[in-house]
């Protein structure tokens, strides 16, 4: 009786590692899922052209929903949603949220140099038994101008 009492508790234990290990390993995969959406948005910025000789700044319109731009700030905010790229079957799918925030900055220490800061926040759900929690990754990167005509500036 004693050794049954303590084989249950042994398989009960590696039971429960099992399934905690697995949901660990959908977690991690989840959020490098993430992760990607959120460079993948940070590459579409990196595609725009901002050039001050021919007054082109595309990364103040960027494509995105709700899009906002304050000209006394220079920031602009917008979000855009997609699929989670994991393996889905049925109804399963998992759809995330990029929150962009679009940022000018002047640096300091310098006449005419402005950088702009490029965030996106995606947001995540993911699915426990006790509901469902939002995690979030965070991407940013920062931009220069095209140009190579100082005169511009």
């Amino acid at each position: 009786m004693i050794a049954l009492a303590i084989i249950t508790l042994l398989f009960s234990g590696i039971l429960t590692t099992y399934v905690q290990a697995s949901r660990s390993a959908e977690w991690a995969g989840y959020s490098l899922a993430a992760q990607a959406i959120g460079i993948q948005q940070i590459e579409q910025a990196r595609s725009g052209v901002w050039d001050y000789s021919i007054g082109k700044n595309e990364l103040t319109n960027l494509s995105l929903s709700g899009w906002t731009y304050n000209l006394t700030t220079k920031v602009g905010t917008g979000y855009t949603t997609s699929v989670l790229d994991v393996p889905i079957s049925g109804t399963n799918v998992v759809v995330v949220t990029n929150f962009v925030t679009v940022k000018t900055l002047n640096l300091t220490g310098f006449t005419n140099v402005q950088v702009q800061m490029v965030s996106v926040d995606t947001v995540w759900p993911f699915f426990t038994r006790s509901g469902t929690r939002l995690f979030t990754n965070r991407n940013a990167s920062y931009f220069g101008p095209d140009n190579r005509d100082t005169s511009s500036l």
